[in-house]
């Protein structure tokens, strides 16, 4: 079977390009100069928007980054709820506004990275997840030889 490509748009603009340019007939009303004036400015346009949504990318990249380091600064080796990290992180300066789904986020990223280990504690009549640093880094799941 067969890879089926993905066309984009970028791809049909620039085949209706090569069409107008070989001589191909719009009709009465639209010049071949015309649709290559226009392709190309769609062309232009859909390459603008990519790079701003790769700046944009980086951009929140980057934030999600600074909040993981926060985050992980205020972990100790104790067992703390997310609702004392998120008290915690909310207590560091420029990071009063972040949201507990913000702090469960960027815990459950420094779960897989083996960064920190959660358990379920019991708090008061409910059982929730603690979060603290690992003492040493996780070998779960490497072989030993």
């Amino acid at each position: 079977m067969a890879e089926t490509i993905k066309i984009t748009k970028k791809m049909v603009l620039e085949a209706i390009k090569g069409a107008a340019e070989a001589g191909a007939e719009f009709g009465e009303t639209v010049s071949a100069e015309d649709v290559i004036a226009y392709v190309d400015t769609a062309i232009a346009q859909l390459d603008s928007k990519a790079a701003k949504a790769k700046e944009r990318a980086a951009k929140n990249r980057a934030e999600g980054d600074q909040l993981r380091a926060v985050v992980e600064s205020v972990l100790t080796n104790e067992l703390q709820t997310v609702d004392a990290i998120t008290t915690a992180v909310n207590a560091v300066e420029g990071y009063e506004d972040i949201t507990k789904s913000k702090v469960i986020a960027r815990l459950t990223q420094l779960t897989k990275a083996g960064v920190v280990h959660k358990e379920q504690v019991k708090d008061g009549d409910r059982r929730v997840m603690a979060y603290a640093v690992d003492a040493e880094p996780c070998t779960e799941g490497v072989d030993e030889e």
